[in-house]
């Protein structure tokens, strides 16, 4: 494993980099507070292939291997981790989906313009009592013919409300668990369909996740994603890519809190000096560090394994759940370092100590990794 960069990946993180800091993080503050998915800057991203990442380019998407895409997305959280996910997405959880078990047909109608940032995706897996338990959904597909007919909730569906296509999960037998699980790809416009972003939310304010009500959906069949009671499967290979990202769009915030913190702790004077100059700022300083490149280290290390063929199912765990959990130590510190300030809107970490929290839910809870890393572990996966 090469730690160096490449030409073209220092190409594209200076690509990502500039665009970034011009385009998007001048309006971060704007987008948090009217929670508003920025669409337009969203489609600015696909011509950049900051959207198309490892789809291949028949597809149109950007073909990076896992590594560059993972420094790509780690670069995007630094400024917005929510631009950041509607990347990762593009080309992750949702391309992906399509990449792997989706008809030629559907990928030209789909995967295509997907990757190449024409409008978001919406994954729609997880219902009121089911977040990790994926077999106990209710959402039910009834077969009609050449159409299918689908009933059901899905809650806290990431860019349900700005989302041009969206795959979605249902079952056509509860009896069955996880084997009648089936995928479909929805068109938002299809009757039948309503979408709602919850306000107020803690962190994740310009993502417009929301609630996705199905009533009495007509699905043609040719919309379904892979064979009857492939969901399942399709749902965890496509989660699993997810989880790379997630982790990614940690380092990057993490990157972002050490940034913001050791800004400050240079700058805010106490006694007659910098708080910098204090031992306990120092500490928080080095255990900043010391988790980013941590990190960073595992992240890098499962996007290797991806890009030399293994799925790395316990790496992308490790991955996430260090990542996350770290996040969360560090925009602790960060917050604390600027005392009363980091509660104001006028000061950036506490826009980041608030997307923090929910990256310890996301892709799986963090309970549910540490049971998977052991299980890993002990032989039993």
């Amino acid at each position: 494993m090469d730690f160096n960069l490449t030409e073209e990946q220092t190409a594209i993180l200076d690509l990502t980099r500039r665009f970034a800091r011009e385009r998007i993080k001048p309006h971060v503050r704007e987008y948090d507070r009217d929670e508003r998915f920025p669409l337009e800057i969203y489609e600015q991203m696909g011509p950049l292939g900051l959207t198309g990442g490892v789809i291949p380019e028949e597809y149109g998407g950007a073909g990076m291997d896992y590594q560059t895409y993972a420094l790509m997305i780690m670069e995007l959280a630094s400024t917005c981790q929510v631009m950041a996910c509607a990347a990762s997405w593009a080309s992750g959880v949702g391309g992906i989906s399509v990449l792997r078990y989706g008809t030629e047909e559907q990928k030209k109608e789909f995967l295509v313009p997907l990757a190449q940032g024409r409008g978001p995706v919406a994954f729609a897996l997880t219902e009121t009592h089911t977040g990790s338990d994926v077999a106990s959904m209710r959402t039910r597909a009834v077969r009609d013919g050449d159409h299918y007919v689908l009933n059901g909730t899905k809650v806290w569906i990431s860019m349900v409300a700005k989302a041009r296509w969206i795959i979605t999960f249902a079952t056509l037998d509860p009896a069955a668990g996880r084997k009648g699980i089936t995928a479909f790809l929805l068109d938002p416009a299809s009757a039948g369909i309503s979408r709602s972003p919850f306000k107020n939310k803690v962190g994740f304010r310009p993502l417009e996740s929301g609630e996705l009500v199905l009533d009495n959906v007509r699905v043609p069949a040719s919309s379904r994603l892979g064979a009857e009671g492939e969901g399942f499967k399709i749902a965890m290979s496509s989660v699993e890519s997810g989880r790379l990202s997630v982790a990614a769009r940690c380092v990057g915030m993490i990157g972002a809190c050490l940034e913001l913190a050791t800004e400050y702790a240079k700058t805010r004077e106490t006694f007659g000096q910098p708080i910098a100059r204090r031992q306990l700022i120092q500490s928080k300083i080095t255990d900043m560090r010391v988790a980013y490149e941590t990190a960073r280290l595992l992240v890098l290390q499962a996007a290797w394994k991806k890009d030399s063929g293994d799925r790395a199912r316990a790496d992308t765990s490790m991955a996430k759940l260090y990542a996350s959990d770290a996040l969360m130590r560090v925009a602790e510190d960060a917050m604390q370092i600027h005392g009363a300030y980091g509660c104001s809107d006028e000061y950036e970490i506490g826009r980041y100590w608030r997307d923090a929290k929910f990256m310890q839910t996301i892709e799986g809870s963090n309970e549910i990794h540490r049971g998977l890393v052991a299980e890993y572990e002990l032989g039993y996966r």
